[in-house]
């Protein structure tokens, strides 16, 4: 299994988190074997939101072939557009840092997030 985790830098899991995903710099691609032990986090460079718009974001991060997305922030198109395509998009704004995060969906403490936990801005 494999989910992506917005984050600030390319420092793995020891990055911080970016509170929104579709203006982060990178995203760190955190692969789980079948037992869910962390297997691998790979970062990689976000598109410009500015120049592809938060479409464009999402079909970036569909490409990446991630079964998952874990974000502490996400709006209600984004998030329908993900499950419509088979990407499951996971919320937790309490870990600031990806390695603890993705720890934490390992152990099966992130919740999924549902339309009303979306952010309403335009």
């Amino acid at each position: 299994m494999k989910i992506a985790i917005p984050s600030e830098t390319a420092d793995g899991l020891k990055a911080v988190r970016s509170g929104h995903f579709g203006h982060t710099p990178y995203f760190t691609v955190v692969e789980y074997d079948a037992d869910m032990n962390i297997v691998g986090a790979e970062p990689v460079k976000n598109v410009d939101h500015d120049e592809y718009g938060c479409g464009g974001v999402i079909e970036y991060v569909l490409g990446l072939g991630v079964d998952g997305i874990l974000t502490a922030g996400m709006g209600r198109p984004p998030l329908m557009r993900f499950t419509e395509n088979g990407v499951i998009v996971y919320a937790d704004a309490t870990q600031p840092i990806v390695g603890d995060v993705a720890q934490l969906f390992a152990e099966g403490k992130v919740q999924r997030m549902s339309p009303a936990d979306a952010c309403s801005h335009h």
